[in-house]
Formats: structure tokens, C-alpha cells, sequence
């Protein structure tokens, strides 16, 4: 694999009213192949992670924290401003909502240069201000990683099932997810994003 890797697709993330965070990466392009993964922070702090393939789940875990990583069939479905997961145990509908005014603004930079490392580098301290994100940031293993996010819409409503339990309704991600050095936004939200992982701390 190459010192430096990209995963471009989308990172949709939310809260649920029982307390559960889950954070969905898909990833139509990347080293892997079209994969996609889950990663869950249940309310008492336990962080899962559900990956699409060994290769994935191996890749993620020497990336990010978990307390446990299973394997499993996970399939993302994007219609008509829907998102459907199926990652057994979780089973989540997702209704995408309006482009907020920071999507629009995002949108006006040409994506070439949103997703290199010096733009992301540079908007690490305005997003930590702005929004309580990280863009840059070091991850496990000596890893550095750069978010270059193109776009932002918010979420509308959602609905979750984890092994058939309800998680109930729509809400902020909040306490944030501990799974590495940043967060998702706190309002639930998906982005149109290039990550791009540094190997080595050689940057």
C-alpha cells in the first residue's frame, strides 16, 4: 500500500434519542475497493466498529479505538434523498434534508483543491472554531489524517434498529464519538468527503 491513501465517498453522522452515536463511511473509491463501515458509540461508551470486509476492518482498527470490531455484510443504499444501512445488528433510514449555508460555501471551492492536505491543514483551526471538528489530526499507528470535505447536507429524520431494539428518534451527536482525533459535527449531518491517511508520521 502507499504511504498515502484516499478514501473518497461520505461520512453521515448522527445521534439517536437512546444515547447511540453512529458514524456510516462509504466509500464508493478507495485502496480497499468499494467498501463500507460503521462505527457505533453505544450510550455506556462501548464503540463498535462494523466493517464490510476483513481487509476494512483491519485497516480501521489499526486507524481508529474500538472496544470491538466484527465483520459483517454492510450495504448502504443512497435513492432520492434516502439513505438506507443494513450492517446486521444495525438497520438505520436516514432522510437527507436541505443544504445548510456552510455546504454552500464548501461548494464554492474547487474540489481539486479541497482535498489536498495543505488546504485541509489550513482550515483545521477555523473548524475547530466554527464547528467543534477536527479537519487534521493524528490518528493510531503513527497515522495523520486530513478530512477535505466538498460538502454538507443536514438530516431530516432518522430511524435505527440495533438487533431489532428501537434506538429511537433523530438527534445531535452528543457527547461526541471518541473513536480518534475528531469528531463529526454535532448537528446530524452527511459530507461529501476525500480522506486522505498518511502511513507514517513521515508527513
Amino acid at each position: 500500500m502507499a504511504d498515502r491513501v484516499r478514501f473518497d465517498g461520505w461520512i453521515l453522522g448522527l445521534g439517536t434519542t437512546s444515547g447511540t452515536r453512529l458514524v456510516v463511511g462509504h466509500w464508493p473509491r478507495s485502496p480497499l475497493g468499494a467498501v463500507s463501515d460503521v462505527m457505533v458509540e453505544r450510550p455506556d461508551g462501548h464503540r463498535v466498529l462494523l466493517a464490510a470486509t476483513p481487509e476494512l476492518a483491519e485497516f480501521v482498527a489499526d486507524t481508529y479505538s474500538f472496544d470491538e470490531v466484527r465483520v459483517v455484510d454492510v450495504q448502504v443504499g443512497r435513492v432520492a434523498g434516502h439513505w438506507v444501512v443494513d450492517a446486521e445488528p444495525l438497520a438505520l433510514r436516514v432522510r437527507v434534508g436541505r443544504r445548510p449555508a456552510l455546504g454552500w460555501l464548501l461548494r464554492t471551492v474547487p474540489s481539486p483543491l479541497a482535498r489536498t492536505p495543505a488546504w485541509v491543514g489550513l482550515l483545521d483551526p477555523v473548524a475547530r472554531l466554527a464547528m467543534g471538528v477536527r479537519t487534521r489530526g493524528s490518528a493510531g499507528n503513527g497515522r495523520t489524517e486530513w478530512y477535505g470535505v466538498q460538502d454538507l447536507h443536514a438530516l431530516r429524520s432518522a430511524s435505527a434498529t440495533w438487533d431489532g431494539a428501537d434506538l429511537g428518534g433523530l438527534a445531535d451527536v452528543r457527547p461526541p464519538v471518541r473513536f480518534g482525533f475528531g469528531s463529526v459535527p454535532p448537528t446530524p449531518s452527511v459530507v461529501r468527503v476525500t480522506t486522505t491517511i498518511a502511513l507514517s508520521t513521515a508527513v
